[in-house]
């Protein structure tokens, strides 16, 4: 017999204690329909498929509702309004499970700690999760005071805000965190033990070649273990330069700077210059900027030291600099060629509010620099927010840039990546790396992993195990981009814009608008023009606007970024601002990419309107200089949808910036029917419904209030039975008397009063 389900409609969720906890709320009349109890595990179905806890909701509230938190929403790829499907879940007990998180996070947690914040929570591949203890029903033994201390004193006050994803468990599917489960970070990096021989390289460097990890150490009650700051790796550890695809004309470059600073210092002495050498290397995280470093000094006899800046910026000043001290010696102590590489370091030497350290670390490095045969190069992934005085003439004063790869790029990483993995034969890379924009090597060898743990699922007993194609393209589905955030990520769930119904006009102009500036650019560039910069979608709300995305970004195979419009008001000064160009430096490293603003009227209303200080005036401003200012946008197109045209900035709308308006008007009457049967694919109907009639009477009911009718239906159906096997046509005569229609003609009538203007 097959498990019980239920459709419901997401609302968020108002209770605080509820937040990233991985707890859903349920009407106590739902947990009884699905046979559950208080706590129960429950799977939750929408744009993709996660689980979690069910609590009882307050009995006063609707029974077709279902509160979720933000990051349950993100985890399922729901906006609230939409959709789900629950049932109950089997969940097995966690053997392992391996995370991802920001480096802060993977560098300060120990395992131990790590698994004491997720004790008692259900997890899914792919999911994200925070550090929030689940206190709201404390698992057996946990201690949810020392674990808060614990994380509190390891990351500091922003514990709270840190999110990790799920990237493997053992068992397969839900799993809930036990005493016995071994947690580990997905580079292997602080479980205290190599991997073995087939896992992956650390996250962050672009080593095509499976090698053991180098452990970092733990924290330890608060105190700090030192790592290794000589790097011994051996030689086969590091990539030759042949395997840097997409690299060979940074390496080249810094294999002149190498050879002029290190093997021939008098002939810059004869031309009257210095052999000083110190270079800033920037690029996305994990493109491969410290494997290009190593394999290049490998190339040309250069020894390399190491040394993490996130690792020491967070001791105390005194320690910190007397660990950079001892770089310092340990990489000038000898007389041989030696390059210290600093990692990270925007991490120690911020541009905003840099701390009193950084003067002490740029004095140390201007002295070093002194010495012969001595280099410095600091990689960073954001260039922009690195100290300025870092470029100084006497300190780093030569910058190179590492490129995101191109799918041609991908192509290449992937052979090289596969080239001794055993693979079945017809499998072809290309169309992997044609579905995966914004992925750096890091994020290839991450789908590598997540390809060959799939296979060796599904070949347990065989002898001669091998990666198909189909592994490849299922761990699609679970790895994320390095430069995607999981909080403002939009999951497209397999949509295209083929599986959107009618609205042929609506998809051609945004296929047009969207799709052919990243499909064809070389056309725009034949014809010399620009392509367009974005889009503005309106229409009454319950539409379907971003279900279009949806299936406008599974069409593309677009990177998405859903931001709604309030997420970036802040009440600092200068915070908006930033979370803008923030917004739009991840949409460029992820490229290409889409930028979604839903309710864009609330982010970039008229200037000189509203009464918030001035903040929504310096967004809008913000907005325009992203949109056309002196960097010009790269594959990147801004898509803003709001049920307001009027209400936005009139400068946001000219030409370069969202000059393309698309309508999306309500269903007519053949639009309802195909909504109201996608809407009931799950739900058994009885013979007397017909869903073309009872469409033909739903005039001013939108895609959203067709939807809720089928749900509305089926609860009645339950009311009257929780034995219910079908929804009769009586029942959706009832429902379209607790169901009215949401959309309210004077907005209607302005709405398309706007569109014929346009028109």
């Amino acid at each position: 017999m097959s498990a019980p389900q239920i459709t419901l409609t997401v609302r968020h969720t108002p209770s605080a204690l509820d937040s990233r906890r991985g707890v859903v709320r349920l009407h106590p009349e739902v947990l009884d329909a699905l046979g559950l109890m208080a706590w129960d595990a429950v799977r939750v179905t929408g744009a993709r498929v996660s689980s979690a806890l069910a609590a009882p909701a307050d009995a006063g509230g609707l029974p077709g509702v279902i509160l979720l938190d933000d990051v349950t929403m993100s985890n399922l790829g729901v906006t609230e309004g939409s959709e789900v499907v629950v049932a109950p879940a089997e969940v097995s007990a966690a053997k392992t499970v391996t995370v991802a998180g920001s480096r802060i996070a993977s560098v300060s947690l120990s395992p131990h700690t790590l698994r004491l914040a997720l004790i008692g929570k259900v997890l899914t591949v792919g999911d994200a999760v925070s550090l929030l203890p689940q206190d709201l029903a404390p698992a057996p033994g946990s201690d949810v005071s020392a674990v808060r201390g614990q994380l509190s004193r390891a990351i500091g006050m922003t514990w709270t805000n840190e999110l990790l994803t799920v990237t493997a468990t053992e068992p397969s599917g839900p799993v809930a965190v036990g005493p016995s489960t071994v947690v580990s970070w997905r580079d292997g990096a602080r479980t205290g033990e190599a991997e073995p021989a087939a896992a992956p390289a650390r996250a962050g460097t672009t080593l095509v070649r499976s090698t053991p990890a180098t452990p970092h150490e733990d924290f330890i009650d608060a105190e700090i273990v030192e790592d290794e700051q000589i790097d011994e790796e051996a030689e086969e550890s590091v990539p030759p330069l042949s395997d840097l695809a997409g690299s060979e004309s940074a390496a080249r470059k810094l294999a002149e700077w190498f050879d002029l600073a290190f093997h021939r210092p008098e002939l810059l002495a004869k031309l009257g210059t210095s052999a000083h050498l110190g270079v800033l290397l920037s690029g996305p995280e994990g493109v491969g900027k410290a494997t290009l470093v190593r394999a290049v000094a490998q190339a040309e006899k250069v020894r390399v030291v190491s040394l993490a800046a996130p690792n020491i910026a967070v001791l105390e000043p005194n320690v910190a600099a007397a660990r950079l001290r001892s770089a310092i010696e340990q990489a000038t102590r000898d007389e041989e060629p030696t390059v210290l590489l600093i990692t990270d370091i925007d991490a120690l030497l911020p541009a905003s509010q840099p701390p009193p350290l950084a003067t002490v670390v740029l004095d140390e490095l201007r002295k070093a620099l002194r010495n012969k045969g001595f280099a410095v190069i600091a990689s960073t992934g954001r260039a922009e927010s690195t100290d300025p005085r870092l470029r100084a003439a006497d300190l780093l004063d030569r910058e190179l840039g590492l490129p995101l790869p191109d799918a041609k790029t991908r192509t290449e990483l992937l052979r090289v990546l596969l080239r001794d993995a055993p693979l079945e034969s017809g499998v072809d890379v290309g169309p992997i790396a044609e579905r995966t924009p914004g992925f750096v090597a890091a994020d290839l060898i991450a789908l590598r992993r997540d390809a060959a743990l799939r296979a060796a699922l599904r070949q347990r007993d065989a002898d001669e195990p091998r990666i198909s194609q189909q592994d490849l393209l299922d761990a699609l589905t679970t790895v994320r981009p390095i430069s995607m955030s999981t909080s403002d990520t939009l999951a497209t769930g397999g949509l295209t814009l083929d599986d959107v119904g009618n609205m042929t006009a609506v998809k051609q102009s945004l296929t047009e608008a969207v799709l052919w500036p990243l499909r064809y650019p070389d056309s725009f560039a034949r014809l010399g023009v620009d392509p367009p910069r974005g889009v503005l979608l309106y229409g009454p709300p319950g539409g379907g606007k971003t279900f279009l995305v949806r299936a406008l970004a599974g069409t593309g195979a677009l990177n998405v970024f859903a931001v709604k419009g309030a997420e970036l008001m802040d009440k600092w000064v200068g915070e908006s601002e930033r979370a803008v160009r923030e917004l739009f430096r991840r949409a460029a490293e992820a490229a290409p990419s889409l930028i979604f603003l839903d309710e864009i009227d609330a982010l970039a209303p008229r200037r000189g309107q509203s009464s918030d200080s001035g903040v929504s005036d310096r967004v809008v401003a913000a907005l325009l200089t992203e949109l056309d200012g002196v960097e010009p946008m790269r594959e990147v197109v801004v898509l803003g949808a709001t049920n307001r045209p009027e209400l936005v900035d009139p400068a946001l709308l000219r030409p370069g910036r969202l000059e393309r308006r698309v309508y999306v008007p309500p269903p007519d009457a053949h639009a309802r029917e195909a909504i109201l049967a996608a809407s009931a694919k799950n739900t058994p109907l009885a013979s007397d419904v017909d869903l073309a009639a009872y469409a033909a009477t739903l005039d001013g009911y939108s895609a959203a209030d067709c939807a809720a009718l089928i749900r509305e239906a089926a609860l009645t159906a339950m009311r009257e039975s929780l034995e219910a096997k079908e929804v009769t046509a009586g029942h959706l005569a009832k429902a379209a008397e607790a169901v009215r229609p949401s959309l309210d003609p004077a907005q209607l009538a302005a709405l398309e009063a706007y569109a014929q203007a346009q028109a």
